[in-house]
């Protein structure tokens, strides 16, 4: 969007993945943009901090757009607020997908499934916690496991639904999750193994507040399982975090789900789909500590033009004075 509102611009590629960010100016340059209009700039990570300092004080660069973790996000804003420069965020996520009662079984356990386990759950909209009506609970974890033991994970060179996590150390932190959660009284219902830095898809039911994973974000493929009582409950642990990204509501009532949607605080809800869904003409973005700013749109137009007012008038006008 930035290009396209005429904008050049400077691509920070992230110190764990510099090749696909680099692959992405590659493309550009392949389809003939001019030298200069898109820039992409690799750094070791010792040198991150240095880096992003000097693009913010960049007299050059006119306004600043992150996406990563709310951590980042914060030193990201305090240093261009010291010299006014605008801020775009797009930071983390714990998005709850909510199943009601009525929910369509099979619908419900595609969308949790695609929503929990695209890209092993490295993505920040993915599904974090579901939410299940205790009505509905049982058949849909069920149903849920069984899915998710099927999802095949290894090399991403064979046809697998889960490839390597970004590094061990992510791969590390699911193991230290999963033992979080057991020791306090969940059930790992699907996964739970690893070899290396592939972690196999993985469900942990009876999930409570007491545990790291109901609030951390895992940004990985382990997913905690809460069942509620009813509607109120539902929106209530929905709400229960510091993000506010993406959700889902699962229901075949429409005017229920939306009554339920307009009552979680998140910047995008997606009804009887996954909490994963982005569309280019659409204002993706969040709230609380999911950042601020929208991409897409007309939202984004606003957010990387500068909107002047120019006016012609008569120099014999009257005045008075």
């Amino acid at each position: 969007m930035a290009l396209t509102c005429g904008n050049s611009v400077i691509l920070k590629a992230s110190e764990l993945c510099p090749a696909t960010h680099l692959a992405i100016g590659e493309a550009f340059q392949e389809a003939g943009l001019p030298g200069g209009v898109v820039n992409v700039i690799t750094n070791a990570p010792e040198d991150a901090a240095d880096v992003v300092s000097t693009l913010i004080a960049a007299p050059a660069v006119r306004h600043i757009n992150f996406t990563g973790s709310t951590a980042v996000g914060r030193i990201i804003a305090l240093k261009a607020a010291k010299i006014l420069k605008p801020v775009l965020l797009e930071l983390g996520g714990k998005a709850p997908m909510i199943i009601l009662d009525d929910a369509d079984l099979e619908g419900a356990v595609n969308g949790a499934a695609f929503g929990a386990f695209m890209n092993q759950g490295q993505i920040c909209m993915s599904t974090e916690r579901l939410i299940v009506h205790e009505g509905i609970a049982d058949r849909f974890v069920e149903a849920l496991a069984a899915k998710t033991n099927a999802l095949p994970a290894g090399n991403p060179r064979d046809k697998v639904v889960l490839g390597s996590l970004v590094n061990l150390e992510a791969a590390e932190k699911m193991d230290a999750l999963i033992e979080d959660a057991t020791a306090r009284g969940g059930r790992v219902v699907a996964g739970g193994s690893r070899d290396g830095s592939i972690v196999k898809a993985t469900l942990i039911d009876d999930v409570t507040s007491k545990m790291r994973i109901y609030a951390e974000e895992s940004f990985g493929p382990v997913k905690p399982i809460i069942r509620v009582k009813n509607d109120a409950e539902a929106i209530h642990v929905a709400n229960d975090t510091a993000y506010g990204l993406s959700a889902a509501v699962y229901s075949q009532d429409i005017n229920r789900a939306l009554s339920v949607a307009n009552q979680i605080e998140s910047g995008i809800c997606h009804i009887n789909g996954p909490t994963v869904g982005d569309e280019a003409q659409m204002p993706f973005g969040g709230v609380k500590d999911s950042g601020y700013g929208r991409f897409g749109g007309k939202a984004a137009i606003e957010a990387f033009t500068s909107i002047r007012w120019v006016t012609i008038e008569d120099p014999k006008q009257q005045y008075p004075f």
